[in-house]
């Protein structure tokens, strides 16, 4: 049997933000926005809210893989967070899709460098 390395506690954290991103987005994609009608339900806003809970879960299992190719998927996950939080900005009451993005974001980030 090989010895199977321990995640640090910095990608621990990641992954809980992104699994929480990802299931923020998806929720609200399919809650709050379908009920609010109007601009909340643009095709393109949708598809970025449901892309975005999508890469959100593949960076997480990626990063519970251990594998160092997380740095590429968080990369990718920190941009379409950002994509999520510009589409949402100038909507209402988005604001706990936007603190769930911004976070994600920000340890996503800080992840393409571990």
């Amino acid at each position: 049997m090989s010895q199977q390395t321990t995640l640090s506690p910095e990608m621990l954290a990641c992954i809980e933000l992104c699994r929480r991103c990802q299931m923020v987005c998806l929720g609200m994609a399919t809650g709050h926005c379908l009920e609010k009608g109007g601009r909340h339900v643009e095709p393109e806003h949708l598809r970025t809210m449901i892309v975005c809970a999508e890469i959100c879960q593949a960076a997480a299992n990626v990063m519970a893989t251990n594998s160092t190719l997380h740095r590429q998927v968080c990369a990718v996950c920190a941009d379409i967070c950002d994509a999520c939080i510009s589409s949402c900005r100038d909507l209402d009451e988005m604001e706990e899709c936007i603190f769930a993005c911004e976070r994600c974001k920000n340890s996503c980030e800080a992840m393409t460098s571990v």
